[in-house]
């Protein structure tokens, strides 16, 4: 079932997350959040999920040296790594800590974001009412969340593109159609939400779509899962990885605002 074109190994979670910031798809919606952060000099941003600390650096330089940044994560080596690679820059601090429970007091902030976190987290309207607790009135979060119930892998035999994304929806990602429900749950916790921006990538070349879909890598677990057979994997994997290539996923931008 191997194709050469394809990762059978999983990248750490680092070299993942910097992997899709480099992309031309990571530069454009990174780009485009930060455009709808509106972020004024002097303020506080928060980056909630913060990771190796990828987008720090951006945030920084927004709020300038007047402003403060502070990344959340809850997964230590990240922050560790954050904290190394933001060591020069006064205005940031990284916490360890949980977006269900942020180590912030109430009206902390002027701009918050998360990237790519909701869809993984146990209690996303939980970490919503956080996010709501700890900006202060008038104050913006940017969310930017993929709906994997949109994924479509073009192929010659339909039913095998199904049962893969059937299973990535189903079983691969906690909270896999978060993007169509950002709206509702921010709404929810009390948030105004006016603007919704769809973002779909399309994919024309499967190496490169691998590289951010883990196209094999799923594939492995599908079968494992008893959704495709091995011989059934093993045919989607090897048109996937010769013939004409087209994928797409829709990603939602979603603004909240804090009256």
């Amino acid at each position: 079932m191997t194709s050469p074109a394809f990762e059978t190994t999983t990248p750490d979670r680092t070299a993942y997350l910097d992997r899709v910031a480099a992309t031309d798809l990571g530069r454009f919606y990174k780009g485009r959040m930060l455009d709808e952060l509106d972020i004024r000099p002097g303020q506080t941003a928060l980056d909630l999920g913060c990771g190796p600390g990828t987008d720090l650096a951006s945030l920084a330089r927004a709020v300038t040296a007047t402003g403060t940044v502070i990344g959340v994560d809850h997964d230590r080596a990240t922050v560790d790594t954050a904290r190394e690679r933001t060591a020069d820059q006064s205005t940031v601090t990284v916490r360890l800590g949980d977006i269900h429970d942020l180590p912030l007091p109430d009206d902390t902030a002027d701009r918050a974001r998360t990237d790519r976190v909701l869809q993984h987290v146990a209690d996303p309207a939980q970490a919503l009412r956080e996010i709501h607790r700890v900006l202060r009135p008038g104050g913006r979060l940017v969310m930017g969340e993929p709906d994997w119930d949109t994924l479509a892998v073009d192929h010659p035999d339909s039913d095998l593109s199904r049962a893969y994304t059937r299973f990535v929806a189903d079983e691969v990602v906690r909270n896999a159609r978060i993007g169509r429900e950002l709206p509702r749950l921010a709404a929810a916790a009390g948030f105004a939400v006016p603007t919704v921006i769809p973002v779909t990538p399309v994919f024309r070349d499967a190496e490169a779509a691998d590289k951010i879909l883990g196209l094999e890598r799923t594939a492995r677990r599908a079968v494992a899962a008893g959704h495709l057979t091995e011989e059934g994997a093993g045919r989607w994997l090897d048109h996937l990885s010769t013939g004409p290539f087209l994928a797409a996923v829709t990603f939602y931008i979603v603004v909240a605002e804090r009256s």
